[in-house]
């Protein structure tokens, strides 16, 4: 499903979506049909590719935040001075992109996932985020690639303390997406500095050699990268 395709041949199934391009002489028409939703836009030119693949899940219904909360169904106790990795889920949105010479837009963007927020923090101060909920794995699970990634998450307490953790929350803006036919995937750590404070920040490495990586929805949009860590102080 993911990948590269002529702008005159394209047409994919993800689940009870259909996205597909339909051609008149010169005029295109992209067409996304499925969950209760219809969406069709024109395009004109002569050439151009069109590529699929996941992107940042923060996108939809629209443009509300670049915070993404991972809420662990069971909490995970980390011992003190100690570094672990562990497995988690986070949720896909897919982007459909064209492109042409070194020119590349977003023509599109859909889920098969609906999107909940969460706030984190206190209402006067905190940050509204896409929640997610996964639980906690110590080897690959197994999931549905259209629906979600896996996440490789190295949890590090620097402490002198047993520390209770519940959630991460990443800045989004500096995630790194890789994908083959069978998953999607990403890595992170969370360095846990007390009962309060952690620090989180996304990999650029992909979980397995051989995987391509995603093209990364702020790049398409020519948005500069805010920055690539983000301060968890209002609690783990």
């Amino acid at each position: 499903m993911y990948g590269h395709y002529d702008l005159f041949d394209f047409s994919i199934v993800f689940e009870k979506i259909i996205a597909k391009i339909e051609k008149d002489g010169d005029v295109y028409s992209y067409i996304r049909e499925g969950e209760n939703e219809r969406k069709e836009k024109i395009i004109i030119g002569k050439g151009g590719r069109v590529i699929v693949n996941p992107i940042e899940p923060v996108n939809l219904p629209k443009e509300i935040t670049n915070f993404l909360q991972i809420k662990f169904k069971e909490p995970i106790f980390s011992e003190p001075k100690s570094s672990v990795e562990v497995y988690l889920t986070f949720p896909i949105e897919v982007g459909v992109f064209l492109a042409a010479k070194k020119n590349i837009d977003v023509l599109d963007i859909f889920s098969l996932n609906r999107p909940k927020f969460s706030l984190y923090g206190n209402p006067r101060n905190g940050i509204i985020c896409r929640y997610w909920q996964s639980d906690i794995f110590s080897q690959i699970p197994e999931v549905n690639h259209l629906k979600e990634g896996i996440m490789l998450l190295r949890v590090t307490n620097t402490s002198n303390e047993w520390i209770e953790i519940s959630n991460v929350v990443f800045d989004i803006y500096a995630m790194k997406i890789y994908f083959d036919e069978s998953m999607v995937s990403s890595k992170a750590s969370v360095n846990i500095a007390s009962q309060r404070v952690a620090e989180t920040q996304f990999i650029a490495k992909p979980l397995k050699s051989g995987m391509s990586k995603s093209l990364e929805l702020y790049t398409a949009r020519k948005m500069p990268v805010v920055g690539k860590k983000f301060v968890m102080e209002w609690g783990l």
